[in-house]
């Protein structure tokens, strides 16, 4: 028989198994030792019956006119008669039976002590010389049942008892690998990004090993990223400086030039070192995104930030491109707020990006905490579609974004509980793009 792979259930089967079989073998030893002493105390009763009668069936026959006279003792009142008696001469004339006495089932004479037929048991006891014999029999069917109550006494129990003694066994199982379940569920609970140490103060002495070898990995496994993440964020925030002063270079030098190929170089270099910048900046950002504290201690009202960043992008793009909609009562939640424009700006952004020019891009807040942006455009192909939350993606070769935009919105949705649906075409409509993105909302909370 295979084991099942769980763990609880092995336990619960083969312990259950091993008290069965233990049960079983324990009522099976006691039943044959108790009909061990039951033989012994019936063969006490057969011979001390024989003892006790012997005397009396002596005086009887003794004190008759007639000799060889069969009589048989007259029943008092009704009852079962499981032993009965036989009193012969030295000849094997019956002398004396007793009410119930069948002379078929007694056996010749042949020696005093026990024998036994078939059907009966007896013991046979001898007096004046072995002129008077006494013979006593019980059925042996007497016996049997007698044994057959003993087993069923032991077996009912077993019957009865054993599922509950199985169901005490699951139970305590269950509840000795609680800790184990709570260290599981925690495991299970936690984000793609979570690595942080699991609690192992309950665990067994046999399983913290086990834990404590996966929280060091854990350990490892965070410092890897946290360098990972330093060393992106240090070198992006290292960069702006350098290609601050390198624009400011290639502006100079398209400023102060006549020669107009060597004027358009430096406008291509502008625009590469701005694009680098663009880059550094959303390094930035992914590597805030993937290891710095997301959310606060307290609440605050996410629509004034989001009339902030469109008024901001609205100067830079232009008025009427960006069309926001926002719901009368506060939306209240405990995400940081700088982290809250992280996602507004990628969004927008990214939309604005890959938008038409001529063409709005449609922004709303819902009370429930969803962020949605949709613009026009043509349908973007499934396949397409499902690589757009990776790094690096883009959704044209031909734009000059960083890849980065939808990854970091990713990356923070999946550490704050919410989640990114990216759709094309937009809901009701034929074509264009849509992002929702779900964040956490305290219902009722102050600032």
């Amino acid at each position: 028989m295979r084991l099942p792979r769980s763990l609880q259930r092995r336990l619960g089967l083969t312990l259950g198994l091993l008290l069965t079989v233990i049960w079983i073998g324990a009522a099976s030893v006691t039943a044959i030792l108790a009909r061990h002493a039951m033989d012994e105390v019936f063969d006490s009763a057969l011979q001390e019956t024989a003892q006790r009668i012997l005397p009396l069936a002596v005086a009887d026959v003794l004190g008759r006119e007639e000799e060889g006279v069969t009589q048989r003792q007259g029943e008092i009142r009704a009852h079962d008669e499981f032993l009965t008696y036989a009193v012969r001469d030295g000849q094997g004339r019956f002398l004396l039976l007793s009410h119930d006495a069948d002379l078929a089932v007694f056996l010749p004479w042949d020696r005093t002590g026990f024998s036994q037929s078939a059907t009966h048991r007896f013991y046979n006891e001898a007096a004046l010389q072995g002129s008077i014999r006494l013979t006593v029999a019980e059925p042996l069917a007497h016996r049997t049942a007698a044994a057959r109550d003993i087993q069923m006494g032991l077996g009912l129990p077993l019957l009865i008892f054993l599922p509950v003694a199985l169901l005490a066994i699951v139970l305590a199982v269950r509840a000795s690998l609680a800790p184990l379940r709570r260290f599981r569920e925690r495991l299970a609970a936690r984000g793609a990004r979570d690595l942080s140490l699991v609690p192992t103060d309950e665990l067994p002495t046999e399983i913290a090993p086990v834990a404590d070898t996966l929280n060091a990995l854990l350990g490892r496994l965070s410092a890897a990223f946290e360098a990972e993440r330093s060393f992106a964020a240090n070198a992006a925030h290292e960069l702006r400086t350098p290609l601050a002063g390198a624009i400011a270079q290639a502006q100079r030098l398209q400023a102060e030039s006549s020669d107009p190929a060597a004027k358009a170089r430096a406008g291509d270099i502008e625009s590469t070192l701005k694009r680098l910048t663009r880059l550094s900046e959303r390094l930035m950002q992914l590597a805030r995104a993937e290891g710095g504290r997301l959310r606060l201690d307290h609440t605050s009202d996410l629509r004034p930030v989001a009339r902030i960043l469109t008024d901001e992008l609205s100067r830079m793009t232009g008025a009427g491109r960006i069309s926001l909609v926002l719901p009368s009562d506060a939306v209240m939640s405990d995400l940081d707020p700088d982290v809250f424009a992280i996602l507004y700006r990628n969004l927008v952004e990214n939309a604005l990006r890959h938008g038409p020019d001529d063409a709005p891009v449609l922004v709303s807040l819902s009370n429930e905490g969803v962020l949605t942006v949709a613009n026009e455009g043509p349908v973007v192909p499934s396949e397409v579609l499902s690589r757009l939350m990776d790094r690096f993606e883009r959704a044209g070769r031909s734009t000059d974004g960083s890849g980065l935009g939808l990854a970091i919105v990713h990356a923070v949705a999946q550490r704050i509980g919410g989640e990114l649906v990216l759709k094309s075409p937009g809901t009701g409509q034929d074509a264009g793009f849509e992002a929702s993105l779900t964040m956490p909302i305290v219902k009722g909370g102050k600032e």
